[in-house]
């Protein structure tokens, strides 16, 4: 015969009731205050396009935003202020005449340049007189500027080794090819020909390709060989 149950403890919580209990407590825990954020959108701008700053968690109590070029709060780096109850901005020092603020804080940048880019910081004052910051930043894709090519010899003697190179200012880092007379010669920032012949002499150009932007750039050179 099986032992008789024991009886139940007066005054304890069963695990299972213990766990539920622990569960509606979690449930109807208040969730925390999601934190103040910014997003570029794109996070990297193509310069001459637009480019917004996008505020995520903006609380419901704000009284208005002020917006700063720079990593911190400066008036004299002040872009722009919105009042939310009266929907009235105040463009500060640093308004270009581009930007346009929004009612829920976000910051449009139109036709940006490559002075644009760097860090931007949005003042957020609340009801309870409370103050919020957030920095955010965007980069500026740009170019090829016109590339240069070096040396700047254009006549050289026979059997004399050619070694041409190509720059151009870009971001991100351009793409380089070589066309000699028309002809694609390398794709490559440097060209080097030794030993060199009268056939070698014509039109060396150089093509700047940045595929962020979409641009390119070409500089062409004239080299005799004599």
């Amino acid at each position: 015969m099986e032992p008789p149950s024991a009886p139940p403890h007066r005054g304890r919580v069963p695990w299972q009731g213990l766990l539920l209990t622990v569960s509606l407590v979690t449930f109807w825990n208040p969730p925390a205050t999601a934190q103040l954020t910014m997003e570029s959108v794109p996070p990297n701008a193509v310069e001459g396009k637009d480019v917004l700053l996008l505020i995520h968690n903006l609380p419901q109590d704000a009284l208005g935003y002020n917006w700063y070029r720079g990593d911190k709060v400066d008036s004299s780096h002040r872009i722009v202020s919105y009042v939310t109850g009266t929907q009235v901005n105040t463009t500060g020092p640093a308004y270009s005449g581009r930007e346009t603020i929004y009612p829920n804080g976000s910051l449009l940048f139109q036709n940006v340049t490559l002075n644009d880019a760097g860090h931007y910081t949005l003042h957020l004052i609340k009801a309870d007189l409370q103050n919020e910051e957030v920095t955010g930043q965007f980069r500026v894709y740009h170019g090829p500027d016109v590339p240069t090519i070096s040396p700047p010899d254009s006549y050289y003697c026979a059997g004399a080794d050619l070694n041409l190179s190509c720059q151009a200012a870009s971001n991100p880092p351009a793409q380089y090819s070589w066309f000699f007379n028309g002809s694609l010669e390398e794709p490559t920032q440097e060209l080097f020909i030794p030993n060199l012949t009268v056939d070698n002499s014509g039109s060396y150009a150089c093509f700047a390709y940045n595929s962020a932007t979409g641009h390119n750039r070409t500089t062409v050179k004239t080299i005799t060989v004599s």
